[in-house]
């Protein structure tokens, strides 16, 4: 059977970055940051915190820093992302945080490092001092390495590379699988059912925990009023119990949401159980379960399932990579999977979970790997790839005819009607200047125009000959916000000229509006006698000239 996996820092392939473009708090980074991005983490009650890991392994925060939850040292809120001098350097291998919110954060060679709310000792510090600034927690005895972290909503949980799991925080309900439901002010080895047994994974939900040992075995403890430990009782559990419904089946992959677990097998079976008010048990109805249900059994085989402590949203990615969700997805309570358009398991805790965190430490291997996009946009005006020059102005661009066959109708028919092989690969262009007709070649590889407005027009003027509606449009969207008063009616006469209308309505309208400072222009007065004769008499009908 396949080696299980728990699942706290899955890896989240696109491309050369991470796609965190739907989280709105990314929103804040420009182009170049986010270009940087190699591990984020959206956190807190209100999905207010981010974190995020650059490919040179510095660590930046910023948000609301809530209890201190950002580390930067105080609690004052940042929109600008501050960077963490204290993980310097130290590649980040699992991250995890709280409701307070506390954060938990195991490093590569195995260090732990804690900050944020600390009225439990979730910290591990043997205090109830808020952690304002990363610490690091040790795991004795002999500092044991740490491979992976989770957290409940006031408590901590450690996998050790060697397979031990240790506990500590707020144990009201057993959560830290201590025997009792004192707090546990420091890291505490988790034994009882556990004890000789090598797990490979932890997760947890607000109040209770779990571990996957590695034939597949799953084991719970703490709060157990809805059925979220899956043992057939809502009994809590102050020590380990096995999920003794899961018996003869090794699980591969386990998450819990904030009092529901999904399980995934080494076979793509998908099970759930705990509890069911917003359907995230995706039975098909609102009932809890206090032990495990075969769901999604219709469909394919599932690779990936996905929740969090903080939410009640389910999420899971079949072979074929279609994702689905159900539970409570803004506001509304899916009770079956329903198949959605997101090619990720995280797109749906961006959309549809409340808050809108993320489940995991979202991750990828620093690669080479360049979307088909990114390789287009690379290889414009190359010419070591290309097959075909344009020579405009006696300056040459190199192209490929496929990439402008497949872009353009206007070459799909030059190239069907008048190209064969043997032709000599270049192009004369003489109705248009270079700038304008590399602008145009630019867009068919990378969708964007680059230009000021004055040249825009001669753009809009190719566009509109090569019937590139979008082109135009873009155009059109440059001039309307270049214009002035010196360029109005030079923009007013191209509008005219190259039938946009939306524009001349637009240019129009400028002129109309700064007529005095329009009239002194040069370019007003180098129109020809026709159009500035119906600019007048459209601008009286206006009422331009009443006083």
């Amino acid at each position: 059977t396949a080696v299980p996996q728990m699942t706290g820092g899955g890896l989240s392939f696109a491309g050369a970055m991470v796609d965190v473009s739907k989280w709105p708090l990314f929103s804040l980074l420009s182009t170049e940051e986010l270009a940087t991005v190699r591990q984020a983490c959206v956190f807190g009650n209100s999905a207010n915190e981010a974190i995020y890991i650059t490919h040179a392994n510095e660590v930046f925060v910023f948000g609301l820093n809530s209890s201190g939850c950002l580390g930067t040292g105080d609690s004052l809120s940042t929109i600008v992302p501050k960077k963490l001098d204290f993980l310097r350097g130290k590649k980040v291998a699992s991250l995890s945080y709280g409701s307070g919110p506390h954060v938990l954060l195991a490093t590569e060679d195995g260090q732990l490092f804690a900050w944020g709310h600390n009225s439990y000792s979730q910290l591990g510090n043997g205090t109830t001092n808020q952690g304002l600034s990363p610490l690091p927690v040790a795991i004795n005895p002999l500092n044991k390495k740490v491979k992976e972290v989770a957290c409940g909503s006031h408590h901590s949980v450690a996998l050790t590379v060697d397979g031990e799991v240790f506990a500590w925080g707020y144990n009201n309900c057993g959560q830290i699988g201590s025997g009792s439901t004192a707090n546990q002010p420091g890291p505490r080895k988790v034994t009882g059912c556990l004890q000789g047994k090598t797990a490979v994974g932890v997760t947890c939900g607000q109040t209770s925990s779990m571990a996957l040992v590695d034939n597949g075995e799953v084991y719970g403890w703490g709060y157990n009023g809805n059925g979220q430990l899956g043992i057939g009782n809502n009994g809590n559990q102050l020590t380990p119990c096995r999920l003794a419904a899961l018996q003869g089946m090794c699980m591969q992959q386990v998450v819990s949401g904030y009092s529901h677990c999904l399980a995934l097998t080494d076979e793509g079976l998908l099970y759930a159980w705990g509890a069911n008010t917003y359907g995230q048990l995706g039975t098909g109805n609102k009932s809890n379960h206090l032990s495990p249900v075969l769901i999604m059994a219709e469909k394919e085989r599932i690779v990936e399932v996905a929740a969090c402590h903080s939410t009640h949203t389910s999420a899971a990615k079949t072979q074929s990579g279609q994702v689905y969700m159900w539970g409570q997805c803004r506001g509304q309570s899916i009770v079956m999977p329903h198949l959605t358009h997101f090619t990720t398991t995280d797109d749906v805790f961006a959309c549809f979970a409340t808050p809108s965190v993320m489940w995991r430490l979202m991750s990828m291997e620093h690669d080479d790997f360049m979307t088909v996009a990114e390789a287009l946009r690379k290889e414009f005006d190359s010419p070591e790839t290309a097959d075909l020059k344009f020579s405009v102005d006696g300056k040459c661009i190199h192209v490929h005819k496929a990439v402008l066959k497949i872009r353009c109708e206007h070459f799909r028919s030059m190239f069907r009607s008048q190209w064969t092989e043997d032709q000599q690969d270049v192009i004369e262009i003489g109705q248009f200047s270079y700038p304008v007709y590399r602008s145009f070649l630019r867009f068919l590889y990378t969708d964007t125009v680059d230009l000021p407005p004055e040249d825009a027009i001669g753009l809009l003027d190719l566009a509109t000959s090569y019937c590139e509606n979008r082109l135009k449009r873009l155009c059109q969207q440059i001039i309307k916000r270049g214009i002035n008063v010196e360029n109005a009616f030079t923009l007013l006469s191209a509008a005219i000229q190259y039938d946009a209308e939306d524009l001349e309505v637009f240019c129009f309208r400028f002129c109309v509006n700064h007529l005095t400072q329009v009239t002194q222009t040069g370019a007003f007065w180098q129109v020809d006698g026709a159009m500035l004769k119906e600019f007048i008499s459209k601008a009286s009908r206006c009422g331009a000239f009443k006083n």
